[in-house]
């Protein structure tokens, strides 16, 4: 399986502009550029994007990795915090809250720790991975 998008950039750093497309066309033209990146202008950014792969990537494996040791998941929410300093992404930092009925915390912490290192969007970066993750309480 391959997959792509497409970001086309017209002219200089600072003052150029650019646009990025999706194969599935999520994004089509989406803009983005130096305010964006480093000024929180509108318009989207590289590190907002890895972001929201990683976030979407470790929920996903939780759930495989909670489903192989015989838990259903209620729900998972994760938040990916993306580090960019000095010209590189040197931290993702993954915000986990998940219901998932009859785990206990030892064995929840454990599932996490196997999704972080395991998803493959982590084994991708090569940053500092860390994770914090509570377990919803069931009413």
């Amino acid at each position: 399986m391959i997959r792509n998008a497409t970001a086309v950039w017209n002219g200089a750093g600072k003052d150029g502009t650019g646009k990025l497309t999706t194969q599935s066309g999520l994004f089509k033209d989406a803009n983005y550029g130096y305010r964006s990146r480093f000024e929180n202008g509108p318009g989207t950014n590289p590190e907002e994007l890895v972001a929201a792969a990683h976030a979407g990537c470790f929920s996903m494996k939780l759930s495989f990795v909670l489903g192989e040791k015989g838990f259903t998941r209620e729900e998972i929410q994760t938040r990916c915090e993306i580090t960019f300093e000095n010209g590189i992404v040197s931290k993702s930092h993954l915000i986990v809250e998940a219901s998932v009925p009859g785990i206990n915390e030892q064995q929840f912490q454990e599932a996490v720790k196997d999704a972080e290192q395991n998803c493959p969007i982590s084994k991708l970066l090569k940053a500092e991975i860390s994770s914090d993750a509570k377990l919803a309480q069931m009413a």
